[in-house]
């Protein structure tokens, strides 16, 4: 008797593409990706460019790392507002207008670093520059509106946009790093620019896959209609703990980055930094494609806290790899591991998110997400960097493990509460079917 026979290795990959092959289904759905996909390189450049421009023509770190954050700030504050207008009068009348006018003072930047123009001229040049529209929150709201009859493969859209982040964010610093050494120091903004722009016009230009403006949303639940507060979205219940996650992974994120520089710093081993960053990035992109591949079983708060336990767990690894005085391989191998569990927790947020929301608010609300996420990096990267001038070399990973720890605590809340409503509503249809 021959047993079945299992899939090879090599047809993995063909297995893994047929699994996301509904997602592309929609006509215009491949176009718009892709589009979007150069502005998110675009905005993977932007940090280490203006940091190396400033360093290099100005001589300061202090002030490059400063102008940077400000920028983070500002687009923290600005792309929900950016949101709402998109809600209201839809995706193209906004982004285009929005990206040509950020254009504006990205180049006033590139001309006061260059004359020598007092400091407070970078500051406000580059806050203003944080005006440019937000692609990937449009694009889940695209994924949300063509899949909305789908939580299966809008799951798998989800992953797919976790993993292309990923892969921005290792290409992008790299690619920035490239221009402004190889070219000039004002280069990699300067493409990054240019790369945001035609991103965003081709995006916007995908109009058959754009979701309707101001369209109140009919959604039911089991156990009666879904309300929404008609004031501030920060009401809507369950959004404050997840926006706690999403703070908490934002302060995992920025912390890791500069405790990993500051780390390999110390061991003499300054160029290895960038190739860590990018074990991360790698862990994560493919731990987000395997975790898209997979059926979604449970609710997506559920699979929130299980994602954030497993993020709270890895990264012990890079933090006792540190204490330890690792070296370099044996730190990369920890880093690559902890990277791995940071996708899925992003997922199952962001599909969370889609549920909680109010659709004619989507994209406001998920601009709310990525506005916590950064508000998370910058602070995470400043108490990082705090950590690591005063203590010894690997301290500083005890942040991204103790913003995971909180991560976990905010999304465990979440999840007993949705699992009370979901307690609730069949305790409900079991009345009612004994009343009948």
């Amino acid at each position: 008797m021959s047993l079945p026979s299992l899939p090879s290795l090599a047809s993995l990959p063909s297995l893994a593409l047929a699994r996301y092959r509904p997602v592309f289904a929609a006509p215009g759905a491949l176009a718009f990706t892709l589009s979007g996909l150069l502005g998110r390189l675009a905005l993977a450049m932007n940090g280490v460019s203006t940091v190396v421009l400033i360093a290099d023509r100005r001589g300061s770190y202090a002030l490059a790392g400063a102008v940077s954050a400000v920028g983070v700030l500002a687009g923290a504050v600005l792309l929900p507002l950016l949101g709402r207008l998109v809600d209201r009068l839809g995706q193209a009348r906004v982004a285009v207008p929005a990206v040509l006018a950020a254009a504006l003072p990205t180049g006033a930047l590139l001309l006061c670093v260059r004359s020598g123009a007092p400091a407070w001229t970078l500051f406000l040049c580059w806050a203003l520059s944080g005006g440019s529209p937000d692609l990937g929150g449009m694009a889940r709201a695209r994924w949300a509106h063509l899949h909305r009859a789908d939580p299966a493969v809008l799951h798998r859209a989800n992953a797919l946009e976790q993993s292309l982040d990923e892969l921005c964010f290792m290409a992008g610093p790299v690619l920035g790093m490239a221009l402004c050494t190889a070219l000039a120091p004002e280069a990699g903004l300067l493409a990054a620019r240019v790369l945001g722009t035609a991103g965003t016009l081709l995006f916007a230009a995908q109009r058959a896959t754009e979701p309707p403006p101001g369209r109140a949303p009919h959604r039911h639940r089991a156990g009666g209609l879904v309300r929404h507060p008609a004031g501030g979205l920060v009401r809507t219940p369950g959004l404050p703990p997840l926006l706690a996650v999403f703070l908490a992974a934002g302060v995992l994120f920025g912390s890791l980055e500069v405790t990993t520089l500051a780390y390999t710093d110390a061991l003499g081993r300054q160029a290895a930094g960038g190739g860590l960053l990018a074990l991360v990035a790698a862990g994560s992109c493919v731990s987000g494609l395997v975790f898209g591949a997979l059926r979604p079983r449970r609710p997506a708060a559920r699979r929130l806290a299980l994602g954030t336990g497993a993020m709270t767990a890895l990264m012990l690894l890079p933090l006792a790899a540190g204490l330890s005085g690792a070296g370099v391989p044996l730190l990369g191998a920890a880093l690559l591991a902890a990277g791995s569990g940071t996708a899925p927790t992003m997922v199952s947020g962001m599909t969370l998110a889609q549920r909680l929301l109010p659709a004619h608010r989507l994209t406001e609300g998920m601009a709310l997400a990525v506005s916590a996420i950064l508000v998370g990096i910058s602070t995470g990267a400043t108490l990082g960097g705090a950590l690591a001038q005063h203590t010894t070399p690997g301290t500083g990973y005890l942040l991204p493990a103790g913003a995971a720890a909180l991560a976990l605590l905010a999304a465990t809340r979440l999840s007993r509460r949705d699992g009370c409503r979901a307690g609730t509503a069949d305790a409900t249809d079991r009345l009612t079917h004994r009343s009948d």
